[in-house]
């Protein structure tokens, strides 16, 4: 039994906190800290069980520090912006509790996705008997888990790893995004890149595009190849990978929206002076767009999100897809959320959980493909994101 922290009240800070109330044998005591009180108690409110809040800035690295030695949790469990993770980490450091997130760190002023910064932090956790676990989410995270568990009981090598995600689910919207606005715009208007041979290979934003059938009824979808920062981490762990590339589907009505405000300005990440003040035009936009938490009760359909893998097994070339489907609608009904946050929020509840039962352990900074698979792909099926797999 383990006190944790949970900082960010957010979509997914709200499924985690759900979801680490429901078990109550490894987390015994729950904190949910925002920069905001308000946000964390109406989701407090909303759990069966007691749960306490607290309002901290994450980037006030001593009020961070001052918080966590008043409530002394094991661990924290960040699931805030991106921005942010390294002023966590910090406080993490100086206070001695474990840490994990869901997305690497990324520059407030460049669209960067990218590990080394949080890997320099390797030998600070070393000396400290730390363990940092990074990118326990969906993608990354379970992508990750599900590459993990493919080499360990289908490949005796990996040649081709193709990360495919799509939501199929429809909130009526005329544009929104389904988690944060800002990180999501950001993540889908830079540049692509995928690796090939030892190489990134970059492209144009959407140059690249084809058809996939998704299974139980889905049917095809345009995916787009993008970057995502688990392929970092795959190739570096797994250098026997050829060439790995991520995939997302988009509709055309987003790409469209996005398009016009690309073309107007409204992406940009760069100040812009408004009335003799600086103002970030994306960050504007992230104000006028509807709120990804108020998309629950509106959305309707699935996600499917999974793992394509070409190699080898006993001298014969093997096809193999493992993936989770999961319903807005369930996921909704269970915690109040739609699955985008769902199949983040669960991800990181079962990673903590990996790291506080001693699944998972270690002094220094992870990705999740350097630990057993097993465990975390058995805590998958148990806790609401059951995975299926097929040979092709």
């Amino acid at each position: 039994m383990s006190r944790v922290m949970i900082i960010g009240a957010g979509g997914v800070g709200h499924v985690v906190a759900h979801k680490c109330a429901q078990v109550p044998e490894v987390f015994s005591d729950i904190m949910l800290a925002s920069r905001t009180k308000s946000k964390c108690d109406a989701i407090a409110a909303g759990i069966r069980r007691p749960i306490q809040t607290a309002q901290v800035d994450a980037d006030n690295v001593p009020e961070l520090v001052s918080l966590i030695r008043s409530y002394k949790p094991e661990m924290i469990i960040n699931v805030a912006l991106p921005y942010q993770d390294l002023h966590i980490m910090d406080a993490c450091l100086e206070t001695g509790v474990h840490y994990l997130d869901t997305a690497n760190y990324e520059p407030l002023d460049e669209a960067k996705f990218c590990y080394k910064w949080q890997w320099e932090y390797q030998d600070r956790f070393k000396e400290k008997g730390l363990m940092a676990l990074l990118g326990s989410g969906f993608d990354p995270g379970v992508t990750n888990v599900f590459t993990a568990y493919a080499k360990k009981h289908h490949f005796d090598r990996i040649d081709e790893l193709d990360i495919i995600d799509c939501n199929a689910g429809d909130h009526g919207k005329p544009f929104a995004t389904n988690f944060n606005p800002e990180i999501n715009i950001r993540e889908v208007t830079q540049n692509g890149k995928y690796y090939s041979e030892g190489d990134w290979v970059e492209t144009k934003p959407m140059e690249f595009f084809k058809t996939f059938d998704f299974p139980e009824g889905i049917g095809p979808k345009k995916i787009f190849l993008l970057y995502h920062e688990e392929l970092e981490s795959l190739v570096h762990h797994l250098p026997e990978i050829k060439k790995a590339r991520f995939w997302m589907t988009f509709s055309d009505n987003y790409l469209n929206h996005l398009k016009v405000l690309e073309n107007v300005g409204l992406t940009r990440i760069d100040p812009v002076k408004y009335n003799g003040q600086d103002i970030v035009p994306l960050q504007f936009l992230k104000a006028l767009l509807p709120d990804p938490a108020s998309l629950g009760p509106l959305t309707q359909g699935r996600t499917c999100i999974g793992c394509l893998i070409r190699g080898v097994k006993d001298g014969k070339e093997k096809n193999y897809y493992v993936y989770n489907i999961c319903s807005h609608e369930e996921a909704y009904t269970e915690v109040g959320s739609q699955a985008i946050s769902y199949t983040t929020g669960v991800p990181a509840m079962i990673g903590a959980m990996m790291m506080l039962t001693g699944k998972w352990k270690g002094a220094g900074v992870f990705n999740m493909e350097q630990f057993d698979p097993d465990p975390f792909m058995e805590k998958l099926n148990i806790h609401g994101l059951p995975w299926k797999e097929t040979i092709l």
